[in-house]
């Protein structure tokens, strides 16, 4: 694997942040994450990191940091991470979505603004493998690169006080579910019935970064199986497991 140049900065008494080359490439990703990983094996107590798409923040919550020992700590981490192969498992979700005009509230007019038949945008949305690159903004929001050039679409001029959970929208060069009820902006072309973030259990969310996602047209019919599957606890998301 590729292994990308890194600066360092401090970020706070006890936080730095490692930036690598400002560009949304899998392969920086995939440096930052086995950089993670490399650096969890050193199992130094009171670090956490939060991924971006090309930076990771680092908190240390055990005491302040002394920058200039963080810092040769991280390169010396990182370029030993270099010298060995990845053992992170990146898994591949499908996610089943529904396009039917009642939950697509916005996909006539997403596909008429795109030059392209209703038919087609399902048909391209649900061809495409997308990295997920962050989670955030609402717990469980994924952030997923890879939309094709054919897809994007600005936001809405108007964002809406209220977006139904399970929302699937389109947004300049991103895609993307809402995990809950939320205002927001996005062109909204479908729903998915199965929840994506479950504070009651052990990991709430069970996608990680890195992880890819292509989504998968059901009916309606199967939309209200999966939901109420989801309900009773006894849907299980299909996965395949892509390297480990």
């Amino acid at each position: 694997m590729k292994s990308y140049p890194i600066s360092i900065k401090p970020f706070g008494e006890r936080a730095v942040l490692v930036e690598w080359p400002s560009e949304v490439k899998e392969s920086i990703l995939a440096d930052i994450l086995d950089f993670m990983e490399a650096f969890k094996a050193l199992k130094i107590p009171g670090w956490e990191m939060s991924v971006a798409y090309n930076s990771l923040t680092m908190v240390y919550n055990n005491d302040h940091l002394d920058f200039e020992e963080t810092q040769k700590m991280i390169l010396e981490c990182h370029a030993e991470q270099a010298k060995t192969a990845s053992t992170r498992v990146q898994h591949l979700w499908t996610i089943p979505v529904c396009y039917d005009l009642e939950f697509g509230i916005d996909i006539q007019e997403v596909a008429k603004t795109l030059n392209l038949s209703v038919e087609e945008l399902i048909k391209q949305h649900t061809s495409h493998q997308y990295v997920v690159y962050g989670i955030g903004f609402l717990p469980g929001f994924m952030y997923l690169g890879g939309l094709p050039q054919s897809l994007e679409i600005p936001r809405r001029a108007e964002p809406r006080l209220q977006v139904a959970r399970g929302s699937v929208g389109l947004a300049g060069k991103q895609t993307g579910i809402y995990p809950q009820e939320s205002p927001g902006g996005w062109n909204i072309i479908g729903n998915c019935p199965v929840p994506l973030f479950n504070p009651s259990i052990k990991e709430p969310c069970f996608v990680k970064v890195g992880d890819k996602i292509q989504f998968h047209k059901i009916s309606k019919a199967e939309y209200e199986l999966h939901k109420i599957e989801a309900e009773v606890g006894i849907y299980k998301p299909e996965k395949e497991v892509l390297h480990a």
